[in-house]
């Protein structure tokens, strides 16, 4: 398996699930122009530009929550999703397509409208992260007893909270998920892979 990444971003989740399930992958870095363009190689396989993209055999697929999908039906054993799967898909579209929408106009304002669009996609992403953090209220993960993809795509889309006022990690229960999710072995080689600083707060910072 394949993954095309860059550091820190949707290719977190996918690049943790590959780690996680412990197959081996081969790391693609996507080398970008002055002007952050992929290069045409990188175009014929995902026209988009985006990252991640997971290439496996003559099988291309695109899109965090889609990679996370694929890595599940292919390894069973490795429970990246619930054997109930109502409420993981429910979480997982949240996830990618409201609380991901409202992070990436909160951090790329001008691609979106520029002047008020930041301050409104930081006031639709402290929501989301409320609902969240009412929803770990008492639990562990966010989908069932064990780990699972949505807790991969949290963590990363909790470290992309991180600079809002205050930072979706300061919640005690997104804090004290981020990092049961951290100290899975899957996602501190993701860590380590792309070069990323632990939180300020974490013991091993």
């Amino acid at each position: 398996m394949r993954l095309y990444w860059l550091p820190g971003t949707a290719a977190m989740a996918p690049h943790a699930a590959l780690a996680e399930i412990g197959v081996d992958y081969e790391l693609v870095l996507v080398e970008r122009d002055e002007a952050g363009n992929s290069p045409p190689e990188y175009l014929a396989l995902n026209p988009s530009g985006r990252v991640p993209t997971l290439e496996h055999g003559a099988t291309v697929i695109t899109e965090s929550a889609a990679i996370l999908l694929y890595l599940a039906d292919r390894h069973p054993s490795a429970r990246l999703a619930p054997s109930d799967r109502a409420a993981f898909y429910s979480w997982l579209v949240f996830l990618t397509n409201t609380l991901q929408t409202s992070l990436l106009r909160f951090v790329y304002p001008n691609r979106y409208g520029g002047a008020g669009v930041r301050e409104v996609a930081a006031a639709e992403a402290h929501e989301h992260f409320r609902r969240l953090e009412s929803e770990l209220s008492g639990r562990k993960w966010l989908v069932g007893e064990h780990r699972t993809g949505a807790d991969l795509y949290l963590l990363m889309l909790t470290r992309w909270g991180r600079d809002l006022a205050p930072p979706a990690w300061q919640s005690p229960n997104l804090r004290a998920h981020f990092s049961r999710t951290l100290a899975l072995p899957g996602v501190r080689r993701m860590f380590d892979e792309e070069d990323l600083e632990l939180p300020p707060w974490s013991a091993d910072a």
